[in-house]
């Protein structure tokens, strides 16, 4: 284990390597700043680009991205009171009023050292439990990997929110999408118009039309921003170390609770925020601070949401099945540079995951240092009007796409997911589960197949395993709670 992690920490001699995560970073930097963007747009848009690198330098440079984005949304939340990402809206309850009172840069000071902490901290936690859990699952056979691929599908009852039903709606869709292409056992083409199907939907344009492409409706249809003007940033290094020591158990604590919500997948940085904010506040000696401008406030915040990164990419690594929607996205980019997330990444393919742990334990001082020395470029990229955002994300949209195959094939079928992912957003139908079921779908497919010709097509076989029996009733309840929960509230009520 130590050995490949040697292997990590090795391949940044290679110069393309750093640079991938230097730009990376950047670009997070500036999306996260950008209200309304966030790190999953990011890189939906960053992935045609990884095309012709080396797949380690693409992977760290995703990766820097999202944590860099996570970060980047408090810029906004801090100096103009809008977080560019949902998961630092809890930063802006202390990290703005703040800035009213002058303080705007010992904010971001302590915003950009606590999203440091709380990324070192909880990659030492996933270097720690994501190899025994994948160790563990190298056990697994063809009816544990259908158990899994339905514990992974029933996370359409975390993305969807309190619409469950429209949440199955678009897992439909995804399952549907995943059936198009050639048979992988028998080769027949199956719901293929033309051969440019034979091989499925291409990922890439489904993931820039639905994500990048839709948002960008919206913004046409919400016209211009209203015109805000970020603070000027006073003190950005005048923040006492005793300030950070005073707060050690608190990116501790912060970071432990960011990393355990984030490995339950679905339940993301936004709801670490909330619960470290939660639990900081009345831990505190001075809680009657929180709200009007606490330090220990924006800090909670932040390490949490940012531990939360790591902890979202324990279960894509050692499982193969997303931690958050972002996370979805990234089981995508691995898959098309022919990498399979999942148990057998530590044995097939070492360096990926050593080097995302060795990434973001080294891309956490760089992090810091360009988030600190850009601090008054980050304040100004929030500042942006809309309708230049606009243009810029489809002029992305377009060329990567068309980058993806060089041909417009790819183009056409971005902009058909684009106007497809407005109209579903606009019937508040969650998009997460559409690329879950695209992604999981042949997992889910293949590994069913397999097991009926293993048992000459006996159901018996998936009663024959323990494991198997365990994952598919966390796979059922996991589908039923929402329903279970409606159930009672409903009959509390009742007896109310």
């Amino acid at each position: 284990m130590y050995e490949n992690l040697l292997i990590g920490f090795s391949v940044f001699a290679n110069p393309m390597v750093p640079i991938g995560l230097i730009v990376g970073a950047l670009l997070g930097y500036m999306i996260g700043a950008i209200p309304g963007l966030g790190p999953s747009l990011g890189i939906a848009l960053l992935i045609p680009f990884t095309y012709t690198l080396d797949p380690v330098v693409s992977i760290v440079t995703l990766v820097a991205l999202y944590a860099a984005a996570e970060y980047g949304g408090a810029i906004s939340a801090i100096l103009i009171n809008s977080p560019g990402t949902a998961a630092a809206v809890a930063t802006s309850w202390d990290g703005y009023p703040l800035t009213q009172q002058g303080k705007a840069g010992a904010a971001l000071n302590i915003s950009i050292i606590s999203s440091g902490i709380g990324i070192a901290l909880s990659t030492l936690f996933l270097f720690v439990t994501a190899v025994p859990l994948s160790e563990f699952a190298l056990n697994f056979g063809p009816t544990a990997y259908v158990g899994l691929a339905l514990v992974g599908l029933s996370l359409v009852s975390t993305f969807s929110g309190d619409a469950p039903l429209k949440g199955f709606i678009a897992l439909g869709i995804g399952l549907a999408l995943a059936t198009v292409g050639l048979d992988t056992q028998t080769g027949v083409p199956r719901f293929s118009a033309s051969p440019e199907f034979f091989d499925g939907f291409p990922l890439v344009p489904v993931l820039l039309g639905l994500f990048a492409l839709s948002e960008v409706l919206f913004m046409i249809e919400g016209g211009p921003s209203p015109k805000t003007k970020s603070q000027p940033l006073s003190g950005l290094l005048a923040v006492p170390l005793k300030t950070f020591t005073g707060m050690k158990l608190l990116f501790l604590r912060s970071s432990i609770i960011g990393y355990v919500i984030g490995v339950v997948p679905g339940a993301g940085a936004s709801i670490a925020s909330f619960v470290s904010y939660g639990v900081a506040k009345r831990s505190s000696k001075t809680p009657d601070k929180f709200g009007k401008g606490s330090y220990e406030g924006v800090a909670a915040s932040e390490s949490a949401n940012n531990a939360a990164v790591s902890g979202a990419l324990a279960p894509l690594l050692a499982l193969g099945i997303p931690g958050s929607p972002t996370t979805a996205i990234m089981i995508g980019a691995l898959m098309i540079h022919g990498i399979q997330p999942g148990p057998l990444l530590f044995t097939t393919n070492p360096e990926i995951p050593y080097t995302i742990f060795a990434s973001l334990w080294l891309g956490m001082p760089v992090m810091m240092l360009i988030g600190l020395a850009g601090a008054r470029f980050w304040a100004r990229v929030a500042d942006i009007p809309r309708p230049a955002i606009a243009a810029i994300v489809t002029g992305i949209c377009f060329i990567g796409a068309y980058a993806s195959e060089n041909s417009m094939f790819p183009v056409y079928v971005t902009l058909v997911f684009g106007i497809v992912g407005y109209i579903l957003r606009k019937a508040e139908i969650p998009l997460a589960p559409i690329i879950l079921a695209l992604v999981l779908g042949d997992m889910l497919e293949s590994n069913y197949r397999r097991a009926m010709l293993i048992s000459n097509g006996d159901y018996n076989i998936f009663y024959n395993s323990t494991l198997t029996m365990v994952l598919l009733a966390i796979a059922l309840l996991s589908f039923t709670l929402p329903s279970l929960r409606k159930a009672w509230l409903w009959s509390r009520k009742s007896r109310a």
